[in-house]
């Protein structure tokens, strides 16, 4: 493969490496990612990829941006009220999980401060605090909403509770619950579960208001 030289001489730009890099991780995984990997895939020196961005850690925040932005490019029109904003945010996050379940972690496991992703916090705060929600509730809502999708979409991505039947002697009450549980990484399931998150929202609000 013939090699280019550093910098602009490379035909190298931001977004060009963070869809490659997307692509790459998507196709072998975060364990064989390295800059030298993605300079084969791209056909260019290793230094003209550190020209635009300085280091891996940097190359992964890339690679997690464009996978929000593209998250963000897909929404559909924005809607009006919190509980609508958080739904749309959780259902579009649980759709880029499955789209790219190998850079998920990334997301899921690094601290998301691009301006996209600012982006996207911004209108669901901005709508929660607009409806009146105290500011207790809505400092807290992020972590709570998005402490749920990593945990859970992590779980789901990773296979799932899979092993044993469960000993219905030693363990009545799970073996009971457990054909409940079947429907476990469905959208089912996942609306289910976010609903306890933002009706705990809602109820930690409406608790707030009549102190």
């Amino acid at each position: 493969m013939t090699r280019r030289t550093r910098g602009t001489s490379a035909g190298l730009d931001r977004a060009r490496i963070a869809a490659a890099a997307v692509a790459l991780v998507d196709r072998d995984g975060l364990d064989r990612f390295g800059v030298r990997r993605l300079a084969d895939e791209l056909g260019v020196d290793p230094m003209s990829i550190y020209h635009h961005l300085k280091g891996k850690a940097a190359l992964l925040d890339a690679i997690s941006e464009a996978v929000i932005a593209e998250m963000e490019a897909g929404a559909e029109e924005a809607p009006h009220g919190w509980e609508q904003v958080a739904r749309q945010t959780a259902h579009n996050y649980r759709q880029v999980a499955y789209l790219h379940p190998r850079v998920f972690p990334l997301l899921a496991t690094r601290p998301q401060n691009s301006p996209v992703a600012l982006a996207a916090l911004e209108h669901l705060v901005a709508a929660m605090r607009q409806a009146g929600l105290p500011d207790r509730v809505v400092a807290d809502a992020p972590m709570a909403l998005f402490g749920f999708l990593n945990g859970y979409l992590l779980a789901v991505l990773g296979g799932g509770p899979d092993g044993p039947a469960i000993d219905a002697t030693a363990y009545p009450t799970m073996a009971a619950l457990a054909p409940l549980q079947a429907d476990f990484g469905s959208a089912a399931e996942f609306d289910r579960l976010l609903d306890v998150v933002l009706s705990g929202i809602r109820d930690q609000a409406a608790r707030q208001a009549t102190r």
